[in-house]
Parts: C-alpha cells; sequence; structure tokens
C-alpha cells in the first residue's frame, strides 16, 4: 500500500513538472506574440490556458485525496501540502501568459508596445523564461540549491519594472495614455510572473529542507 502511496506522490511532482513545461512554453509564446504582433501566437496561448486550468483542478484534487486517505506524515506532509501551493502558482504564472497575449490580441495588428521599450520588455520576456526554467529544473531534480537562484533573478525583473515608470514619467516623454496603460499592466504581469517563480521555489526549497525561505527577496506570492 505504502508503495503504490508513494509511486502517487512521485507522480504529483512528475506532473507538476510537466506543467512547469507548459508555462515555460506559455510564456514563450505569449513573449512572442508582443513583441512581433503575432495574433495567431497570442490566440494558441489564451486557448491553451484552459488545459493549465484542468492540470490545476485534478493535481489540487489528487493532493487533497492522498491527504485524505493516507494521512501522510513528516517529508510526505511537507511535499503534498507544497505541491498543492506549487499548482497554484503554476496556474497564476499560466494566467498570467494568457494575460499578456490578451493585451497583445487586443492591440493587434499594431504593436502593442511603444517602441522605446521593446528592447525592456525583450528581456523581461528572457528572464521570465530563465525563472520558469530554474524554478521547473529545481523541481524535477529536487535541488534547493538551484532554486535558492531564483530570487536574484527576480531583482533582475524588479530593475526591469522599475525602469518603465522612469521612462513614462520622463520630462518629454513620447508616449500616449494608451501606451503607458499598457506598459503599466504588461510590466505588472511579467513581474508577477517571476514572483510566482520564486514562490515556487520557495516551495522546493521546503520540500528538501524543511525550512522555508523568508525576507523581502522570497514573495509568497
Amino acid at each position: 500500500m505504502r508503495t503504490s502511496y508513494h509511486e502517487e506522490l512521485n507522480s504529483v511532482l512528475d506532473r507538476l513538472v510537466h506543467m512547469a513545461d507548459l508555462v515555460e512554453v506559455a510564456i514563450r509564446e505569449s513573449s512572442e506574440s508582443l513583441l512581433t504582433a503575432d495574433l495567431g501566437r497570442a490566440e494558441a496561448v489564451i486557448t491553451n490556458d484552459a488545459q493549465l486550468d484542468h492540470m490545476h483542478e485534478e493535481l489540487e484534487y489528487q493532493c487533497l485525496s492522498l491527504l485524505a486517505l493516507q494521512a501522510p506524515v513528516a517529508g510526505e506532509l511537507r511535499t503534498i501540502v507544497s505541491a498543492i501551493r506549487v499548482v497554484f502558482e503554476l496556474a497564476r504564472m499560466g494566467d498570467l501568459a494568457a494575460h499578456i497575449a490578451k493585451v497583445a490580441r487586443l492591440r493587434y495588428p499594431a504593436h502593442a508596445l511603444p517602441p522605446q521599450f521593446e528592447e525592456n520588455f525583450r528581456e523581461m520576456a528572457r528572464i521570465a523564461e530563465e525563472v520558469i526554467d530554474v524554478a521547473r529544473l529545481s523541481l524535477a531534480e529536487r535541488d534547493a540549491k538551484g532554486a535558492k537562484t531564483l530570487a536574484a533573478i527576480d531583482a533582475k525583473m524588479d530593475d526591469l519594472r522599475r525602469e518603465h515608470f522612469t521612462e513614462i514619467f520622463r520630462e518629454g516623454a513620447e508616449i500616449s495614455i494608451e501606451g503607458a496603460v499598457d506598459v503599466a499592466l504588461l510590466g505588472r504581469y511579467f513581474e508577477r510572473f517571476a514572483d510566482h517563480a520564486v514562490a515556487v521555489g520557495r516551495r522546493v526549497i521546503y520540500i528538501i529542507t524543511g525550512e522555508v525561505p523568508e525576507g523581502e527577496d522570497w514573495p509568497n506570492a
């Protein structure tokens, strides 16, 4: 009985890794739809978000069933409770990727980004892919050391976000109200995406070590 229980517990973690793979695809494609005004990519990300929502529901139910039927203790309990949180974080990351794609779709055939912000957002997109990749690998390999690097990567995203407001409020800045609103929203979506990746890393560290990183560098998104 306990053998099959541990197999099911491992399958939960494996499915979380697969979900993280899908989130990585979603943020890559939504970023490209934004940067290139690609309507097809945007529509695909929005449609595929339903798959992530379905996985969220299935995995949460599986975890709750394990809690109810198997009476987990110690590390097992830590893993299941953390998995419930991780699946929520991943689902939110998928939602944020879909929000980015929706802005790209709303402004199509025009580009949603004012030209002076394109390089900034290109770097934001790169960092977003990096944080979900690191979070995914740390989860797959049960790598607390790798998970601990997420806070530093997230700090780079925060710096880019601050640059938005410096430019928007710069004297003589050439940006419309619509453009400023889009930049503010999109910047928030990318920033929150990274925050949720850090929260995944926080839970990975807890699963492995039993300790939860604290402080402003480790938001419990």
